[in-house]
C-alpha cells in the first residue's frame, strides 16, 4: 500500500469537516442543539432533511457509504436550495445565491457532488471494509 500523499490528506481533511459539520446541521434540526427554533415536528420534510444531515454528514465524515450518501446529501441541499432559497420568487436576483442567502446549500451541494465523483479517500472506513471484505 502506497504511502497518503498530501493531496489526499487534505482531501480527507476536507470529508472529514464537510460531513461533520453537515452533521451538526442535522443535530440542530433534530434535536435542537443551539438553535433558535424548537425542533421539526417528526417526518416532517424539515425533519427528515434534518436525519439526513446527521446520519449522512457522520458517515461521510468517517468514509462509510460514502458515494451512495455523499449524492443523497447533495440533492438535499438541491432541494433546499430551489424550494427554501429561490421558492417562487425568480424575479430580479432572488435566484443568486448571495441575494437569498442559499450559498451554503449550494457550497455543500458541490463539495458533496465532488466526494460522490471521488469516493472516500484512502483515509476512510470503506477502504478498510473493503480490504476486509478482499481477505475472507
Amino acid at each position: 500500500m502506497s504511502k497518503p500523499s498530501l493531496e489526499s490528506g487534505v482531501y480527507a481533511a476536507l470529508r472529514v469537516m464537510a460531513g461533520a459539520m453537515f452533521a451538526f446541521h442535522g443535530a440542530q434540526k433534530i434535536f435542537g442543539l443551539f438553535a433558535t427554533k424548537p425542533p421539526p415536528e417528526v417526518m416532517s420534510q424539515l425533519w427528515i432533511g434534518g436525519l439526513i444531515e446527521l446520519v449522512g454528514g457522520a458517515f461521510i465524515a468517517i468514509g462509510l457509504a460514502t458515494r451512495l450518501l455523499a449524492v443523497l446529501c447533495a440533492g438535499t441541499m438541491a432541494v433546499a436550495y430551489f424550494q427554501f432559497h429561490v421558492g417562487s420568487d425568480w424575479g430580479g436576483w432572488n435566484w443568486l445565491p448571495i441575494v437569498n442567502r442559499g450559498d451554503l446549500a449550494v457550497l455543500y451541494c458541490f463539495v458533496f457532488l465532488l466526494i460522490a465523483a471521488r469516493g472516500p479517500g484512502p483515509l476512510a472506513v470503506d477502504n478498510h471494509l473493503a480490504f476486509a471484505r478482499r481477505w475472507r
